[in-house]
């Protein structure tokens, strides 16, 4: 009986402990509101210390890492998460930049092949009479 409450002690106190790793996770896909050119997890801020211990005691109380960050979306919005969801009209902003290299490599291509196909066709040379010639292969052969 003695081992049993002892496991459950050791099991409770483990439940509690939240890595600061995972605090910094959570913490690096977020804005501070404060510094906004900068992550929770990197801000020198007060606020932003204060928004980690936020988080420090929601994961303590066994909420998940989706589970706090939907906190702070809640609380201030879409724009405070560093990387917008992939999901309705912010699929622009992670699709444009691969359509517009797409495009682009197009351009280049099609370009390239205009620019070659113009040199084939120069590249030929005009036609020599015989007359020409015989004259040029007489010279070559007394030049040796």
């Amino acid at each position: 009986m003695a081992l049993g409450m002892l496991l459950l002690v050791v099991s409770a106190a483990d439940a509690g402990h939240v890595s600061e790793q995972t605090v910094h996770d959570v913490a690096a896909e977020l804005r501070c509101v404060v510094c906004q050119n900068l992550s929770v997890a990197d801000s020198p801020s007060e606020m932003a210390s204060q928004m980690r211990a936020i988080m420090r005691e929601r994961l303590e109380a066994g909420e998940t890492p989706a589970q706090v960050r939907e906190y702070f979306v809640e609380r201030y919005g879409e724009w405070i998460l560093l990387a917008p969801r992939r999901t309705g009209f912010n699929l622009l902003v992670w699709g444009f930049p691969l359509a517009a290299m797409g495009v682009g490599f197009t351009v280049v291509a099609l370009l390239l092949r205009r620019w070659t196909r113009r040199r084939r066709g120069r590249a030929a040379p005009p036609p020599v009479d015989a007359a020409m010639s015989e004259r040029i292969r007489r010279e070559l052969e007394t030049e040796r």
